[in-house]
């Protein structure tokens, strides 16, 4: 009798064990390299950070991230790949907050609230409005006053349609009473090289990978689009301050997967980027590149996911923008 007992109890002790390996995906998580997705192209700020996130989080997790960029459609092709991935951990997207945009221009396949698993929100800062070093627009009362002279001529170029850089400049447009032609590109990078070239006039950037070019003169910053100025370049103005008080486009990063993934996974994936973006390195990174760490809960990131989607669906609406 003892002996069946025992037998039994050991029994029921290893399908718990069993259990609770198979629903964390075993406490060796991660196994085998993982698979970052960034849904712009390379040379962008969504692609610096999340290179500088998988090169971090291959240290501390102890197994190879590798960045995959799946550009195209404001991010949509990307993030629609890795929500296709198996919800184990391996496939995580870096996503941004023109992801709260697409609901509100796009059909989605899935639920952009409830259809993912949030993880960690990385960074947050401000987009910078740059044009070529031979732009005769120097200030945003200038840039205003040229594009009223001359409505549509000026072009400005875009990460992609839908993207927070296309919403953001066409809600400084409707501030300012101007009109501005609208070039689309797939990513940053593009849209850089082509304003470098002077082939578009004007582009709401990403800090990080404006600020190089900025401080080699192939670009000139006129404003950054938060109420505050930031440390990078504190001579640079804010948009409020230099003509549109109540202007405010924030730029942030984060990390999505699949829906249903593990909590435990999640909880590891959150604990380890929040440790990351806590060091003096990471600090300073992002300070150089006009952002600041983010971090925080899941629960927090799906807040402000959920939040600005109601924020920025109600300006496309008021903007009448439509998918072009």
């Amino acid at each position: 009798m003892t002996r069946a007992i025992s037998t039994r109890t050991l029994i029921g002790a290893g399908a718990l064990l069993f259990s609770a390996c198979t629903a964390s995906v075993c406490a060796a998580y991660p196994d085998k390299p993982i698979k970052l997705i960034v849904t712009f192209v390379p040379g962008g700020g969504a692609d610096l950070l999340a290179r500088y996130l998988a090169k971090e989080l291959s240290a501390s997790l102890k197994q190879v991230v590798v960045v995959e960029n799946k550009p195209g459609a404001g991010g949509l092709i990307g993030i629609d790949a890795g929500l296709a991935a198996a919800p184990d951990g391996y496939t995580l997207t870096l996503i941004s907050s023109s992801y709260t945009v697409n609901p509100s221009l796009y059909k989605l396949k899935f639920d952009p609230v409830t259809g993912i698993t949030p993880i960690v929100q990385a960074s947050s800062g401000p987009l910078l409005i740059v044009t070529p070093p031979n732009f005769p627009a120097r200030t945003v009362p200038e840039l205003i006053a040229l594009a009223k002279a001359k409505p549509g001529d000026i072009n400005y170029a875009s990460s992609g349609l839908g993207s927070i850089i296309h919403l953001a400049t066409e809600r400084f447009s409707s501030m300012a009473g101007i009109r501005m032609t609208h070039i689309p590109y797939k990513g940053g990078g593009n849209a850089q090289t082509d304003l470098m070239a002077g082939q578009v006039g004007v582009y709401f950037a990403a800090t990080a990978s404006a600020l190089p070019h900025v401080a080699s003169g192939k670009m000139r910053a006129i404003a950054v689009t938060t109420p505050n100025r930031i440390a990078a370049l504190p001579q640079v103005p804010t948009v409020a301050e230099s003509g549109l008080p109540g202007y405010d486009a924030t730029l942030w990063y984060g990390l999505i997967g699949p829906k249903g993934m593990p909590q435990d996974i999640v909880d590891r994936l959150n604990k380890e980027v929040n440790l990351i973006l806590k060091t003096e390195g990471a600090k300073e990174k992002l300070l150089a590149d006009g952002a600041e760490p983010a971090g925080g809960t899941p629960a927090q990131f799906r807040d402000t996911i959920q939040k600005e989607i109601g924020v920025w669906g109600a300006i496309v609406k008021k903007l009448d923008i439509k998918p072009e």
